[in-house]
């Protein structure tokens, strides 16, 4: 059985974690503020505390992960925080993951990210997928079509892990 890790399992990263249960996966999904822990277990997600920002905290809940669908894309807050989200931040995950056994990454493009953001972001998903060999899927359907950005989201993960 596949194990998914959902960093930031907000309202949509619940609807995709529900999908993958009902596919037969383990799905853990992450929440910086321990208020909504409880939506996510609700939603039958194991429920994790964890912040992307502080990217020790998501490495804490990598154990069994097969794979991980990184859910920042309409991340909110001052710029230099979110764009470090999709670089820094990123780039520290990938480092760490290497020796563990994740097996694909699933990358929700930033739809507000300046275009050098964006091909940073894009730069560090390809140093991964070409130094280390972590493969990865990015779902460019923006928030506002639900069904077009479940579907995206499905198909990656089943392209990754099958």
């Amino acid at each position: 059985m596949a194990r998914a890790l959902i960093v930031g399992c907000g309202c949509r990263g619940r609807t995709l974690g529900r999908e993958l249960l009902a596919r037969g996966w383990a799905v853990r999904g992450t929440s910086r503020d321990p208020r909504r822990l409880e939506a996510i277990e609700a939603a039958g997600i194991e429920p994790v505390l964890a912040d992307p920002d502080f990217v020790g905290t998501v490495l804490d809940r990598i154990d069994g992960v097969s794979l991980i669908f990184w859910l920042l894309g309409s991340a909110a807050g001052e710029r230099e925080t979110v764009v470090a989200l999709h670089t820094s931040r990123l780039r520290r995950l990938f480092d760490k993951i290497v020796d563990t056994p994740v097996r694909g990454f699933v990358y929700e493009l930033a739809t507000d990210l300046e275009p050098a953001d964006a091909i940073e972001a894009f730069e560090v998903l390809r140093h991964a997928g070409d130094t280390w060999r972590i493969p990865y899927e990015v779902v460019d359907a923006g928030p506002s079509d639900h069904d077009l950005w479940l579907a995206g989201m499905l198909a990656a993960a089943a392209e990754l892990i099958g």
